[in-house]
């Protein structure tokens, strides 16, 4: 059987792709789902999270662009849960002005030969919306969109989301997508009130869990550690324990 595909995406940055990458799939795997996250971004911020630096290790670059085998490029990190590096060639696939559509459907065939005892396979997407997110999305089945509650990314939610439709359309499906609010703060009037305006753009579509903004989850990166192993037990452990569970279980607000 086949892992289900997520594309982690949004064009903008700073709305906690990362973030919600790294502890969402070490949730997963800490309750015993198999789990595959490749670092689709150049930046390999992804890898860094997960206390990973191999700057001119090959990953998903080889994968990709020569011809190379995904489960040769499988780095267990975790217990139950796989990265694949970016690697350094990774901005050349961005630069790819041969091919046609076929420079859209490098990743798809990629994750043909991704392992079937894998429950899922993660996509950490760059903030763009080039080449690589273009990849993202022929692969994917689903997609997971983290967003905070500031009024810039409604705008910028509305880009993307008129970048799915194109996708949509194109390649004759509908995507199945999931919002996760991130950087949630609860006691400020604004969030709130772009939690209400998404949940009506949206109804059914957001996540049950915020995950609410703490400074513990922007220090994880430069430990190499999940919230789990950085602070165990603490809010946000528990806020991605839940989005877990709303994920598997299509728990929404």
């Amino acid at each position: 059987m086949k892992p289900k595909i997520i594309a982690v995406l949004n064009q903008k940055g700073g709305v906690g792709k990362t973030t919600t990458s790294v502890n969402l799939t070490h949730a997963l795997a800490r309750m015993g789902k198999t789990v595959t996250v490749i670092d689709l971004d150049p930046q390999s911020h992804l890898a860094v999270s997960l206390g990973v630096v191999a700057p001119q290790q090959g990953g998903i670059d080889e994968v990709m662009l020569a011809d190379c085998e995904l489960p040769s490029r499988l780095l267990p990190v975790r217990k139950n849960l796989n990265l694949v590096l970016s690697g350094p060639r990774l901005q050349e696939i961005e630069q790819l002005s041969e091919g046609g559509s076929c420079r859209g459907d490098l990743l798809k065939k990629a994750l043909d030969s991704c392992p079937s005892d894998q429950d899922f396979v993660f996509i950490d997407c760059p903030p763009s919306s080039g080449v690589l997110v273009a990849n993202a999305l022929f692969a994917a089945d689903e997609i997971l969109i983290p967003m905070t509650s500031d009024y810039l990314v409604l705008q910028g939610l509305s880009h993307l989301m008129g970048t799915i439709k194109k996708f949509e359309s194109a390649l004759k499906r509908q995507y199945r997508f999931s919002l996760v609010m991130s950087r949630y703060i609860p006691t400020r009037r604004l969030s709130r009130e772009v939690l209400e305006l998404v949940k009506n753009y949206f109804p059914g579509k957001i996540l049950a869990t915020p995950i609410r903004e703490t400074a513990l989850l922007a220090e994880c990166p430069s430990f190499g550690k999940t919230i789990f192993e950085y602070r165990p037990g603490c809010r946000s452990a528990r806020d991605f324990t839940e989005l877990a569970k709303d994920f598997l279980e299509n728990r929404v607000m």
